[in-house]
């Protein structure tokens, strides 16, 4: 499990745990009471408007944007 510092206002860690055998990563950002599963098979456009989707319930558009572009960017260097 990685763990990744957002450094934005209101999220501090992210908790990434990448299950390599099934081919998808869990993403957990427990301040939020926040998770999703994306599978490895899914698009990059797909993983952009799921994340965003998701986190838009639990925080604000801005902020929104720049976790899933963080988070994005961390399952896809794994």
């Amino acid at each position: 499990m990685k763990i990744r510092r957002a450094h934005l206002p209101n999220t501090d860690k992210v908790f990434i745990y990448e299950n390599k055998k099934e081919e998808f990563s869990l993403i957990a950002i427990p301040e939020k009471y926040w998770s999703i599963v994306v599978k490895y098979e899914e698009a990059f456009q797909e993983v952009d408007e799921k994340l965003l989707k998701s986190l838009i319930k639990v925080t604000d558009e801005e902020e929104a944007k720049l976790l899933a572009g963080k988070i994005r960017h961390w399952i896809t260097e794994m």
